[in-house]
């Protein structure tokens, strides 16, 4: 789950990580409001998405007084920002983040992820701040500093101080960027993070360090934990498919292609994917509905799948090992006839109760397409929609 930058200072705050004082505004009223409640100086006004690169996309404004706060708010609320982590299709500002100004003398980029090949939290940075991580890894590699830490310790003070100095931060600097370091690591690790960047990280003219933009993203399976996180929640943000599916806990990401799929396992639906790019189609979806499925959440599967309108065909590839085919069949049946099926279906089912599936989709009177294997299945999906 990600969550807006005026969300994620929030965090950061808490934990004693340097923030500007800001106010989120929905309404051009609000930003007037919220510049005068600043002081009525210099701010700023920036576009709350969840998307990288907003100050290159327009989505960043300068305020020298309230009135210019309002009518940037006024230019930006309600209309659509295209970045390039957005995709051309963009995202509608709904809300802008009225922030004070600084005097700003250098910028950095600090970060934190969790690195799958050590398995642990790495902190990065690099002098390269307000530049897209990725252009810097690509362009000049050597620029990123990397610290990894060992969860049983935390983040060390060595660690903060490597850093500091390599980011060649003047010397009464480096304190205060070991605490803010601690700080950010805090952050991450108690709400359980997956991912958090400040960039740029900058140090004003009268030597303090601040967070002058930050984002953050947490982890599905600990939002158990994190009740106030929860609640920071945009569905408005989020593919309104994706948000119907997680209601039902099933996993599904939409793609830009044109067979729905429908798996149980995230490794059979990778498999099934693939196999459909390679007889020369796209897949629309990744959908696993679990192990555990019952016939009310293979139905809601499959009305989602249908409802994206580039779907053309729709392959349902289940392996019954704790999910029983029967209750697929049944799901897969009841779907069709609710939403008057009117695109090539083909399923393949095997393991428990196989036979049973197979006799109730027979038995259905709709016009499904058995398959073998998933080879089979692939092939008469593509070859049904005339890929």
């Amino acid at each position: 789950m990600n969550i807006h930058e005026y969300q994620a200072k929030e965090i950061l705050r808490k934990n004693g990580v340097a923030v500007l004082d800001g106010r989120v505004a929905a309404t051009p009223d609000e930003a007037e409001a919220a510049a005068r409640e600043l002081g009525g100086g210099l701010c700023v006004v920036k576009a709350q998405i969840h998307a990288g690169g907003r100050g290159k996309a327009g989505g960043v404004k300068l305020a020298r007084t309230p009135q210019e706060a309002r009518a940037h708010a006024a230019a930006l609320l309600g209309t659509t920002l295209v970045t390039h982590q957005t995709g051309p299709e963009g995202k509608e500002v709904q809300k802008v983040f009225v922030e004070q100004g600084c005097d700003i003398d250098q910028e950095f980029y600090l970060g934190m992820v969790i690195d799958r090949a050590t398995a642990r939290v790495t902190m990065m940075a690099s002098s390269e701040g307000g530049v897209e991580i990725e252009e810097v890894a690509e362009r000049s590699p050597e620029k990123i500093l990397r610290a990894t830490i060992d969860p049983a310790v935390g983040f060390g003070a060595f660690q903060g101080r490597q850093l500091a100095y390599g980011l060649g931060l003047p010397k009464d600097a480096v304190n205060k960027a070991v605490a803010f370091m601690r700080g950010l690591y805090r952050a991450f690790s108690e709400s359980d993070a997956s991912m958090a960047e400040i960039n740029p990280l900058v140090l004003t003219k009268s030597g303090d360090l601040l967070a002058l933009d930050a984002k953050m993203g947490f982890d599905d399976n600990a939002l158990f934990r994190h009740a106030d996180i929860r609640e920071m929640r945009d569905v408005t943000e989020e593919n309104e498919k994706e948000v119907a599916a997680s209601k039902f806990d099933l996993n599904y990401i939409a793609l830009d292609g044109n067979i729905g799929c429908m798996v149980n396992g995230a490794g059979l639906a990778m498999a099934t994917m693939d196999i459909i790019k390679h007889y020369g189609a796209e897949p629309a979806n990744f959908l696993d509905v679990g192990g555990g499925a019952t016939t009310e959440k293979v139905t809601e599967a499959f009305k989602i799948i249908l409802s994206d309108e580039k779907v053309k065909g729709v392959l349902v590839n289940i392996f019954g090992g704790i999910m029983r085919c029967d209750v697929v069949a049944n799901g897969v049946v009841e779907a069709a006839r609710q939403v008057n099926l009117s695109v090539p279906l083909v399923v393949r089912l095997e393991g428990t109760n196989v036979e049973l599936g197979k006799t109730i989709l027979a038995e259905s009177g709709l016009a499904i397409i058995p398959a073998d294997d998933l080879a089979d299945g692939a092939k008469k999906i593509v070859e049904a929609i005339g890929a």
